[in-house]
């Protein structure tokens, strides 16, 4: 009987061991920061990629192409560890990028129907919202494909087209629909909600575009809940709104100058407010908006712009006086940021875009 006890212990123990190398494999890898520089000399864009815990600097790569976007969010993005994109908005191209271990390998360039301002990515495409267009680019496995789809952009109360530098941001709603921003006059600013097909393909209807709420202005950066809803920054008199089902339902004031970037972390969403140079924390429901730490972190480099999180850590970058850093930050379950290192000088004047990519997902199985 002991025989069999002991062997059954050292059964257990191989399983244990085994899980737990697994669980391992599953978390290992560098965590990516990674910054465009936005140089609008021709074909000079490029890529810094840091490493999100030492702060070295692990490459710079180029877009093949001309960058020169402002006024946006998520010029920038990755998808589940695998893929990285970047505008080239000088270009009309977005450069593609593929994680191969703990580099990134430029793969390919896409073309877009207008200069392109920001990338999201889900339902199995790439999306791109441009200055007067969004398109959407089929995705087979990490591979970025043809365009499949393409929709002009409208303002509300029947305003027409965009005027150039208006758009702000694309981010997925759910399975049938994307939410643009394009934040500049006439009147408030508009949320256009984009129909996707059976597929995930921008199908070319007409928009519905949304004006901002009376007494509001610029709709800038927002992040996106689960259930569809998504805090939307209302930057030039420095509100928030929350946007469900193709309206605004709720906006407050947040009492610091120019929120204007987003990003989520399960029920918390972080605004960077660039004129107030702190970030804050807020909470959304179906309903409401509330505020659950005005001041959460502050930048004291420089005014801060663009914000992406992923695998415990938020990146912002900021602009002061011809240099711009990035400045990383680690955060627990309850949101609390806590400063990780000193600030990164990234020798470059206008960066636009961050994002921060932890290492694909591997199956313990």
């Amino acid at each position: 009987m002991s025989r069999l006890v002991r062997l059954c212990s050292a059964m257990i123990l191989v399983v244990i061991l085994s899980h737990g190398s697994n669980v391992h494999a599953e978390h290992h890898g560098r965590t990516f920061a990674l910054v465009m520089t936005n140089a609008t000399e021709s074909n000079q864009n490029q890529i810094q990629v840091y490493d999100a815990s030492t702060h070295s600097l692990l490459q710079t790569l180029s877009t093949h192409g001309t960058g020169g976007v402002g006024g946006n969010n998520r010029g920038v993005k990755q998808y589940n560890g695998e893929l990285f994109a970047a505008v080239n908005n000088g270009s009309g191209t977005v450069a593609v990028y593929r994680r191969e271990g703990d580099h990134l390998t430029f793969n390919k360039l896409v073309t877009t129907t207008s200069p392109p301002v920001s990338i999201d990515f889900g339902n199995d495409h790439m999306y791109v919202a441009g200055a007067t267009t969004v398109d959407s680019f089929a995705l087979r496995g990490n591979q970025v494909e043809w365009r499949d789809g393409t929709a002009a952009l409208e303002l509300a109360d029947g305003f027409g087209a965009p005027p150039l530098g208006s758009t702000a941001q694309v981010q997925v709603r759910d399975g049938r629909h994307l939410l643009v921003t394009l934040k500049d006059p006439p009147e408030r600013g508009s949320v256009d909600t984009v129909q996707l097909d059976d597929h995930g393909a921008v199908t070319g209807a007409a928009v519905t575009a949304v004006a901002a709420p009376v007494g509001s202005l610029t709709p800038f950066g927002f992040s996106v809940y689960r259930d569809g809803t998504a805090i939307i920054t209302l930057a030039h008199t420095n509100q928030v709104g929350l946007f469900r089902d193709g309206a605004f339902t709720d906006s407050i004031t947040l009492n610091q100058n120019a929120p204007c970037w987003t990003t989520r972390v399960g029920k918390y969403v972080f605004t960077v407010n660039t004129g107030s140079r702190t970030i804050s924390r807020l909470i959304g429901t179906g309903s409401n908006i509330f505020v659950d730490s005005a001041v959460a972190a502050t930048v004291t480099t420089g005014a801060p712009t663009d914000a992406d999180t992923a695998g415990g850590i938020l990146g912002v970058i900021d602009h002061a006086a011809g240099q711009s850093h990035l400045t990383l930050f680690t955060y627990n379950v309850f949101g609390e940021l806590t400063a990780s290192g000193s600030a990164i000088n990234l020798g470059v004047a206008n960066p636009n875009g961050v994002a921060i990519m932890s290492p694909p997902d591997v199956d313990e199985h």
